[in-house]
């Protein structure tokens, strides 16, 4: 099911604690924890990097399909004379 919403997304703000800097480069990790497969994401500042957690799935091939499709969506963001 697919819900769709009327009003406009709020716009994205800079928090406080997270670095202002374009990404470097972008990457997608999947790992095995706990019987289920997690996809985390690595994002390269010129100032440090940045590893989150995304989801985990059932099988590997799902985390594997979603972590592709993660990568590619954060690449479209990176401005850059290497993506650009």
């Amino acid at each position: 099911m697919i819900v769709m919403c009327d009003e406009p997304r709020p716009k994205t703000t800079v928090r406080n604690d997270s670095s202002s800097d374009e990404a470097v480069d972008v990457q997608t990790v999947v790992v095995e924890e706990r019987g289920r497969w997690a996809v985390d994401i690595v994002v390269v500042f010129a100032d440090g990097v940045v590893r989150k957690r995304i989801d985990t799935h059932h099988t590997k091939a799902r985390a594997e399909l979603s972590a592709r499709l993660i990568k590619r969506a954060a690449e479209r963001d990176i401005r850059g004379p290497i993506h650009g």
